[in-house]
């Protein structure tokens, strides 16, 4: 599998971005390796917080609500998903498949052995990370789902999302920072739209920001569809914890909050939130409040 590495030099001087970066290696399907890199902040002791981004962000995104995850005495584990970050990025749109999503994360949960986890997922987060619990439930006490979804192409997608997929094949020049700036509610500075196109030197790196769209299920005989629908399976019997905290203001995922809450039994009983002025990228628009919101449910659900 061919790859490109976004040099070092492309990360110096973020905004409020100054955590040490870890790696480790994951296998391909061909018998290769790919490195991920991931942020790995607090006690090391401690009961991990698991931070999943989507498409097309990286752990940039959770830079606010990591010092306040940590704050609070948590292990705080945010990857970047290959393609994405300071994650390897493979070059050919082919090589990015559903299911190997699913198996890097697997792989970088298993080597740094995490239990007792929270899971807070969002976009694709929560695509591979709802997955993972599912076919790792031992692996984790507790959930939250933000801006996210779980589709097995057995219901239409919605016409927000099919614009959007359309667009990301279409578009001559990948807009990756100006793109998460238009889904945010507030207006990012410069300064921050340039971290997000920090991992993307050129238009060869966005092979995997290009793909994502056209992985998600939108038929029912789609690849993913089986495996997601046995997800479900698992999560419509799910008792652990389980937090919806959606924002007002994301066209994309709207009403995905009252269908798991339907659906998951775990759901039951908790504070479900809705975040005031958070776009689709609501840690970016509420990265403090999504933070505190996870520090009470975590402390809610002992």
């Amino acid at each position: 599998m061919d790859f490109l590495r976004t040099d070092d030099s492309c990360f110096t001087n973020l905004p409020d971005y100054h955590f040490n970066a870890n790696y480790l290696t994951v296998d391909d399907a061909e018998g290769g390796q790919l490195r991920v890199h991931y942020v790995d902040e607090g006690p090391k002791e401690a009961a991990p917080i698991l931070l999943l981004h989507g498409e097309p962000t990286w752990s940039f995104l959770y830079r606010k609500m990591i010092p306040i995850l940590v704050q609070a005495g948590h292990r705080v584990i945010v990857p970047d998903l290959i393609g994405f970050g300071r994650s390897d990025k493979p070059t050919k749109r082919s090589d990015y498949t559903y299911q190997r999503h699913v198996d890097w994360i697997t792989s970088l949960m298993l080597q740094l052995n995490l239990s007792d986890m929270t899971l807070v997922c969002q976009d694709w987060g929560g695509l591979i990370g709802l997955r993972l619990a599912a076919e790792h439930s031992e692996r984790f006490a507790r959930i939250v789902a933000a801006n996210t979804m779980l589709p097995t192409g057995d219901h239409q997608p919605g016409e927000a999302f099919l614009k959007w997929r359309q667009y990301s094949q279409d578009v001559d020049i990948f807009p990756t920072g100006s793109l998460i700036d238009r889904a945010c509610v507030s207006t990012l500075t410069d300064e921050i739209i340039a971290a997000y196109d920090a991992p993307f030197p050129d238009e060869r790196y966005k092979e995997g920001a290009r793909q994502f769209p056209l992985l998600v299920p939108i038929t029912p005989d789609d690849p993913a569809a089986d495996k997601n629908r046995a997800a479900w399976k698992v999560l419509s019997q799910w008792q652990k914890p389980f937090l919806t905290a959606f924002s007002d203001s994301d066209p994309i995922t709207k009403g995905g909050d009252a269908l798991m809450q339907k659906l998951i039994p775990g759901t039951q009983g908790q504070k479900h939130t809705t975040i005031v002025s958070g776009g689709h990228f609501l840690q970016e628009d509420k990265g403090e409040v999504l933070a505190e919101v996870v520090v009470q449910f975590i402390a809610d659900n002992q």
